[in-house]
C-alpha cells in the first residue's frame, strides 16, 4: 500500500534541435520554455501536459 502518491510529472533533460545545447526543465511547464543557448522554444503549455518540441535525453527521478 502506498501512504504517500507519486507525481506524474517529472523533470526531464533535454537537448535543442538547434544548438544541442543540453537543459532541464519540467515536464507540464506553465509558460513557454525557451532554450537558453540560442532562444528557440523547446516546450510550451498544452492542456494537462506540456509539448516538448526538444529531443529527451533522461526522465530525472
Amino acid at each position: 500500500m502506498e501512504l504517500i502518491p507519486r507525481p506524474k510529472s517529472r523533470f526531464l533533460k533535454v537537448q535543442c534541435t538547434d544548438c544541442n545545447n543540453q537543459q532541464v526543465l519540467f515536464g507540464c511547464p506553465s509558460t513557454v520554455v525557451k532554450c537558453t543557448a540560442c532562444g528557440k522554444t523547446i516546450a510550451e503549455p498544452k492542456a494537462s501536459k506540456g509539448s516538448i518540441k526538444a529531443k529527451i535525453l533522461e526522465v530525472l527521478q
